[in-house]
């Protein structure tokens, strides 16, 4: 699945969640706002960022569960903000014109299939950021280390 696909596939579970704040937010949108949320300056998912606020905020298993082939363990709006930081989380919701919770809500509800789909089968949007840090070993050391 490449970028442009995980992003429309992300808008279009915004679009489809239970707050009624973004049923009618336009995908193209939600898309951008996505992309501008989670980018990284190779166009793909910025798994640094990620993985900085897994350390800082003791928040590795929940996104570990996203990235492996288990189940995807959920994540409070509270832990969103820390693993995304609020000026993130702030401006995405102002980009789709939603307060801060329910920009939160759609991010809860979105960000672990997005990873878990970013992250599958071979030459996955994951896959290639991983190989930066030694592959899916070199991410599973630092996860480890951060659990010590």
């Amino acid at each position: 699945m490449d970028l442009t696909d995980l992003l429309k596939m992300g808008a279009s579970a915004i679009q489809g969640n239970s707050d009624d704040a973004t049923t009618g937010l336009d995908s193209d949108i939600i898309s951008n706002a996505l992309g501008n949320l989670l980018g990284g300056e190779n166009g793909g998912i910025d798994l640094g960022s990620l993985v900085s606020g897994l350390s800082e905020n003791g928040l590795g298993s929940i996104v570990g569960s996203w990235l492996g082939s288990g189940e995807n363990e959920s994540i409070s709006l509270d832990s969103i903000t820390d693993l995304l930081g609020a000026d993130k989380v702030s401006e995405f919701a102002s980009n789709l014109g939603l307060t801060e919770e329910s920009a939160k809500g759609a991010l809860a509800d979105v960000l672990p299939n997005m990873v878990d789909k970013a992250s599958e089968g071979e030459g996955s949007l994951i896959e290639d950021l991983l190989s930066g840090i030694g592959g899916a070993e070199g991410a599973m050391g630092m996860l480890g280390k951060m659990f010590r």
